[in-house]
């Protein structure tokens, strides 16, 4: 059967003559290398076939959640106390409880000490979030949900049902499991003298957000819950976008002040910063930083939260507009080379090049 709007004799010819090229160019003399090219672009199409079945298998079906599951079951029995020893920050009436779940994710607990209400951040293993609500003697109130992955929404309904007045805020675009009160870009969520405000940051996935704390009712820094949008010297895969929607994203970030501190979805710092030292070797800020995260580490200790003001300074996802790393990546992708990367370019480069260096 012909292709919708192909009419059979086009389909033919075009069949031919990519069997044609193909034919022509596995007997050239340089056969070997056309069977190289042929397979790797063959190979790297594959791959990438596999994954969007993989990740549509994931995020839309039950054996996304069965899949779940099975990290939660082998992360409780590997880290029975959580992958990482963390700190909470403790303000003027407000705490950041950091939770340590699955392997190296990130919940936490945002808590009016006044009023002793607590707002959940991605809980995705309510046994460890239950047992933190607990300790601290605090009525959840209200969970905020970056996006749909079953890493960070996978402890919704558990929660939410023994908390009956529990609500469960985020993205009516993602697809969030037990969503009771959808948000939009910057609507804000009061919860005694929390104000947290909601900021659309898609890339990762359609309807990501992220939560910035205002810190201006306790005198504090504000706080950014950045998912799976920005970590200590990383960002996130773009899965549902695009590389400039994953650079408007990032921007909407660093519009925000250098002391607020980043409270991230995962616990990537070390390889992150190893990353960052291949395409900045020479930056001495990223150098401190990862001898103070390898000492972190060797302690099992948490390195969140870093701040803005850090991250400008060593993430190369947020340095896009640096001259240093147009240089370190050579030439543009323009036919002569010499026209430079646009940013939403360079971030996709980074990418790919973070990729290869983890496969190594």
């Amino acid at each position: 059967m012909a292709w919708q709007g192909w009419p059979s004799s086009w389909l033919w010819v075009a069949s031919c003559g990519l069997l044609l090229l193909v034919l022509v160019l596995l007997a050239s003399p340089s056969s070997c290398r056309a069977r190289r090219t042929l397979r790797s672009l063959f190979m790297a199409r594959s791959k990438r076939l596999l994954f969007r079945i993989g990740y549509s298998l994931y995020t839309r079906t039950w054996l996304g959640y069965l899949f779940y599951r099975q990290q939660l079951r082998r992360a409780r029995n590997r880290y029975p106390k959580g992958h990482s020893r963390t700190q909470p920050r403790l303000f003027n009436g407000v705490k950041v409880l950091p939770i340590p779940v699955l392997s190296d994710n990130y919940s936490y607990l945002i808590i009016d000490t006044q009023a002793r209400l607590a707002v959940a951040v991605d809980p995705s293993d309510p046994q460890a979030v239950q047992a933190s609500i607990e300790k601290e003697g605090v009525n959840l109130v209200a969970i905020l949900c970056t996006h749909k992955h079953w890493d960070h929404s996978g402890g919704n309904r558990d929660l939410s049902r023994r908390h009956q007045d529990c609500r469960v805020y985020g993205s009516p675009q993602d697809g969030i499991p037990y969503l009771t009160h959808p948000l939009c870009d910057q609507d804000v969520v009061s919860v005694g003298r929390l104000q947290i405000q909601a900021l659309a940051t898609p890339g990762h996935t359609q309807g990501h957000l992220v939560y910035l704390l205002d810190g201006e009712p306790y005198k504090g820094p504000s706080c950014l819950f950045s998912g799976d949008l920005l970590f200590l010297s990383g960002c996130g895969r773009t899965f549902e976008g695009t590389a400039e929607t994953m650079l408007s994203s990032l921007d909407t970030v660093l519009g925000l002040g250098d002391d607020t501190l980043l409270w991230p979805g995962h616990e990537y710092a070390e390889e992150n910063l190893g990353f960052a030292g291949v395409v900045e070797p020479e930056n001495l800020a990223r150098e401190r930083k990862m001898q103070w995260v390898q000492r972190q580490r060797l302690e099992r200790r948490s390195t969140c939260p870093s701040t803005l003001g850090e991250e400008r300074s060593y993430n190369p996802f947020l340095r896009t507009h640096c001259l240093v790393l147009q240089e370190a990546l050579g030439p543009g992708p323009g036919p002569t080379g010499d026209n430079g990367y646009s940013r939403a370019q360079l971030l996709e480069k980074l990418r790919q090049l973070k990729d290869l260096h983890k496969s190594k």
